[in-house]
């Protein structure tokens, strides 16, 4: 990334099931669903916003290599997305099992994001 522009952050929770994946997306929207960049086009090179280049960094609490990738990306909607999970987050009790939410136990996964937003 040449030009780092936004740095936006989020929190998202998989409450039952266990997955990290669910909880990765939830934490990306956290982040950028209650932000808006209406200057930033403007500042993009050819003025688009498929250049836009986005670094996501994710501390997952366990479970780092079941994350799927492709639907991570999918959450942001327009650039060129980057993808760096680290170790972090928080895994808790939700205090009940589930098993029609496919729970295979109790906890529940927190995992933090910070969205990197430039060109």
């Amino acid at each position: 990334m040449e030009q780092l522009m936004f740095i936006q952050t989020g929190m998202g929770t998989d409450v039952h099931g266990q997955d990290v994946t669910k909880a990765s997306i939830r934490a990306i929207k956290n982040a950028i669903h209650t932000n808006s960049m209406p200057g930033i086009r403007s500042v993009l090179p050819q003025k688009s916003l498929d250049n836009m280049k986005i670094n996501v960094k994710l501390a997952l609490p366990c479970d780092l290599d079941k994350i799927d990738y492709d639907q991570v990306k999918e959450a942001i909607p327009y650039g060129e997305v980057n993808v760096e999970v680290l170790e972090g987050g928080m895994l808790t009790t939700s205090g009940i099992v589930l098993e029609d939410k496919q729970d295979k136990n109790d906890l529940m996964y927190i995992v933090n994001a910070a969205v990197e937003v430039g060109y």
